[in-house]
């Protein structure tokens, strides 16, 4: 089979973005110097620019530590022997290469909208054993775009599923100050100010918009593979995918101290411990669902399946490496987040769609909004509590369905991972990629996704009445 146009021009933008693109904290630099920049241009004085970036570099710490668990506990749970052998299983499906990549692409989105953590590190794992499988049979797959198709869950419908941010947010009640939850409830037109699920994530429209995005995406992919004529794999490369056996024994345990580490006893009693806890949590519904309780739960998950505490240890051993981009990124992008606030850039800009907006346009304008914003901070749920007072007090002025605003916010957030390098970091140091090496594929997605989410929030939300 030859590429076609699809692949041709996909590989044309791989080409483009691998001489191009610097490495994403390269990114997060050049990002700096545009908002600042951006707020002398307004007229913000350099001093108060200066320090609200420097009081700003701290405030993701804790967050940063929260997505350094994300990718550990997932890469703990996606390791483990059990579920080592159940993606080698489904590794050893697809039989042709362009069938792997819409494979891993499809895999990526329906896990994403369950748990974008695991399914970040579980669809890359899933595609390193993809490429090591097929190239044991002679069969030559891109593996720039393999890797690219693991990160498509994130850049997609994530933050439409079980783990959104902003829409976790509205339906917990501890999540948003009193003076946010006052604006959303708006003299009581929603009670208390919370919008639950069954407003955002599970209304149709959400879930259509879920579907309808899952096939398009996949089949983007499917023909945007290239031919195994002129496919990359992992060895043009130099990427080696020689991986564990998860199937090799332990050494054995010698000395008391030794045989502690390899004795499930301890495991056990924590998961028990873990567990009960989890379940005091769980017992309030899927709006306890939080960024520390999946991470737990993770945790625990991926102690029972290593069995012993030194399996686990191995385990986070080998992960940690993965997390370095997250712990030199983020601060950078919370000083952005910081200039950002304090100039109310975003502010402005938000209240120059209202202007030009209508009740039907809104949805749309809040999409790409959102979508702008998340290339320069791309901090999932923590920027929804700067934005969420106006974009819900422009829903109200506008008469727009409020659960539907928080679905297209969604919608725009996850777009712009496609050609925001910072999601990106976890998998490529798992994969031993770049971001320029995969981002001709997931920039092609985002010129065919982001006019689809545009139709989208705009067709479906003119069968939604406001309030809810």
């Amino acid at each position: 089979m030859t590429d076609g146009p699809l692949s041709r021009f996909a590989a044309a933008l791989s080409r483009v973005a691998e001489r191009w693109l610097p490495d994403a904290f390269v990114f997060a630099l050049f990002a700096t110097v545009v908002v600042f920049v951006a707020g002398l241009a307004i007229g913000v004085p350099a001093g108060d620019l200066v320090s609200a970036w420097g009081n700003g570099l701290p405030d993701l710490l804790a967050f940063a530590m929260q997505m350094s668990l994300v990718i550990v506990t997932g890469y703990v749970v996606a390791t483990a022997r059990p579920v080592r052998r159940a993606i080698d299983a489904l590794a050893r499906v697809p039989q042709d290469p362009r069938v792997a990549v819409a494979t891993v692409a499809a895999f990526a989105m329906l896990s994403s909208w369950l748990n974008w953590g695991f399914s970040l590190v579980f669809s890359a794992v899933l595609a390193r054993s993809i490429a090591r499988e097929l190239a044991r049979r002679g069969r030559k797959v891109d593996y720039r775009a393999l890797a690219a198709s693991s990160l498509l869950g994130l850049g997609s419908i994530w933050a439409q599923g079980l783990s959104g941010s902003a829409a976790l947010q509205m339906a917990t009640p501890s999540a948003l100050p009193p003076k946010i939850r006052a604006i959303i409830a708006h003299g009581g037109a929603i009670p208390d100010g919370l919008v639950g699920f069954q407003h955002t994530v599970f209304l149709w429209q959400s879930l259509v918009s879920v579907a309808i995005e899952i096939v398009v995406v996949t089949l983007v992919m499917w023909l945007a593979a290239p031919s195994e004529a002129t496919a990359r794999d992992a060895a043009s490369l130099g990427i080696a995918l020689d991986d564990e056996d998860p199937d090799a024994p332990d050494a054995r345990p010698t000395t008391p101290g030794e045989k502690m580490e390899h004795s499930p006893i301890l495991t056990l009693a924590m998961v028990a411990l873990g567990g009960a806890y989890l379940a005091r949590v769980f017992s309030g519904g899927l709006t306890t669902l939080t960024v520390n309780t999946i991470n737990l739960a993770l945790l625990l998950v991926g102690m029972l399946l290593h069995w012993t505490p030194a399996r686990l240890m191995r385990a986070v051993r080998e992960a940690v490496p993965a997390t370095w981009g997250v712990i030199l990124q983020f601060p950078f992008y919370a000083g952005i987040a910081g200039m950002i606030a304090t100039t109310r850039l975003n502010d402005r800009i938000a209240h120059l769609f209202v202007s030009v907006s209508s009740p039907r346009s809104f949805p749309a304008l809040m999409a790409a909004y959102s979508a702008v914003l998340g290339i320069f901070v791309p901090s999932g749920g923590s920027k929804w509590i700067i934005e969420a007072p106006y974009v819900i007090a422009a829903a109200h002025e506008l008469r727009v369905h409020i659960g539907w605003v928080v679905a297209c916010y969604d919608l725009g957030e996850a777009v712009a991972n496609l050609v925001q390098p910072f999601w990106m970091l976890p998998v490529l140091a798992l994969l031993g990629l770049r971001a320029r090496d995969v981002m001709g594929y997931t920039f092609l997605v985002f010129l065919v996704l982001l006019p689809l989410v545009l139709v989208l929030t705009t067709l479906l939300g003119a069968t939604l009445l406001y309030p809810l």
